[in-house]
């Protein structure tokens, strides 16, 4: 049998990745009707989102080389 993978936070990186882009059309979309306060937290949706994918994306790297050192070692 295989071993099975650990399951790592999985809605992580999707839902930053979704995040990003509502914030996206968001920017977008306000720009076009002029809401000066839709774009501000759309921008701030982009803001956050952002770096929240790739800290994620870090966390799964550095748990993934974890994986492979402790597989290593024994």
């Amino acid at each position: 049998m295989e071993a099975k993978k650990k399951l790592r936070c999985p809605l992580g990186v999707p839902g930053s990745i979704i995040a990003a882009i509502l914030g996206l059309i968001g920017v977008v979309a306000n720009i076009v009707t002029f809401s000066w306060l839709g774009l501000i937290t759309s921008f701030a949706l982009v803001l956050i989102a952002l770096p929240f994918m790739r800290v994620t994306m870090m966390v799964h790297s550095a748990n993934d080389r974890l994986d492979e050192l402790e597989s290593k070692v024994k």
